[in-house]
C-alpha cells in the first residue's frame, strides 16, 4: 500500500503542478480553488493558519495579496520561516500555546482562521474520524477567541459520524455556511471543507 501510495503520489497533476511552480505543497490549489469559489481573502487581512506545516497555504497567501497581509502560522511541526509570517511552533490545544497565538495576535483580530488539519491516521475509521473532529473542534475554539466579527473560518473535516452536527454548530456562529470540495481534493478521499462566513461575533 506504501509503495503505491508513494507511486499515485508522484503521478499526481496537482504534486507535479506544485512542484513547477515552487509551493511547498499540493494543498495550495484547494485553497486556490476555495479562494476562487468564496472570496475569502483581500489585501491588508490578519490570517492565522492552524497545522500550517509544510507552508505551502502562507506561500501561496502572501503571493497571493502581494505581501499585504499579516500571517500568523502555528504547527507541532517545524516550519521553514516564510519571509513576513510568525510561526509559533507548538499544539495551541495547549493553553500556554493558545494564549501566545492570542497574545501575539494582540488587540486586532484575524480576519480569517484556517485549519487544514488531519491526525495521524490509524487506520480505524471511528478512531480516525473522533480525532479528525476533535481536531475540527479545537480549531473552531480558538476562531472564535481571535475572530473579528464579520471574519472568516476554513476547516477541514471529513465525512462521517458527527460532523453534521458540527456544521449545525458553525451555522450558530456563521452566517453562511458551505460545504465544499474543492477539485484538488482526491477524488477517493472523505476530506471536505467547512467553509464559515461573516462571524456574528
Amino acid at each position: 500500500m506504501s509503495r503505491r501510495w508513494v507511486q499515485e503520489h508522484e503521478q499526481d497533476h496537482y504534486v507535479q503542478q506544485a512542484r513547477q511552480d515552487g509551493y511547498r505543497s499540493r494543498a495550495v490549489y484547494k485553497l486556490a480553488q476555495l479562494q476562487e469559489r468564496d472570496h475569502l481573502f483581500s489585501p491588508n487581512m490578519t490570517v492565522i493558519d492552524l497545522g500550517s506545516a509544510p507552508g505551502g497555504w502562507c506561500q501561496w497567501i502572501g503571493e497571493y495579496l502581494r505581501g499585504q497581509v499579516r500571517l500568523l502560522a502555528v504547527d507541532i511541526l517545524p516550519m521553514a520561516l516564510i519571509s513576513g509570517v510568525t510561526f509559533i511552533q507548538g499544539d495551541f490545544q495547549e493553553e500556554t500555546i493558545f494564549k501566545q497565538v492570542l497574545t501575539v495576535l494582540g488587540e486586532e483580530r484575524a480576519n480569517v482562521v484556517l485549519s487544514d488539519m488531519a491526525p495521524n491516521l490509524s487506520g480505524i475509521r471511528t478512531v480516525d474520524q473522533a480525532r479528525s473532529l476533535s481536531l475540527a473542534e479545537a480549531a473552531g475554539d480558538l476562531a472564535m477567541a481571535a475572530l473579528a466579527p464579520q471574519g472568516h473560518f476554513v476547516v477541514k473535516l471529513f465525512q462521517g459520524e458527527g460532523v453534521d452536527a458540527y456544521f449545525k454548530w458553525l451555522r450558530g456562529h456563521f452566517k453562511q455556511v458551505s460545504i465544499r470540495k474543492p477539485a484538488a481534493s482526491r477524488a477517493h478521499s472523505r476530506e471536505m471543507y467547512g467553509v464559515a462566513k461573516f462571524f456574528k461575533g
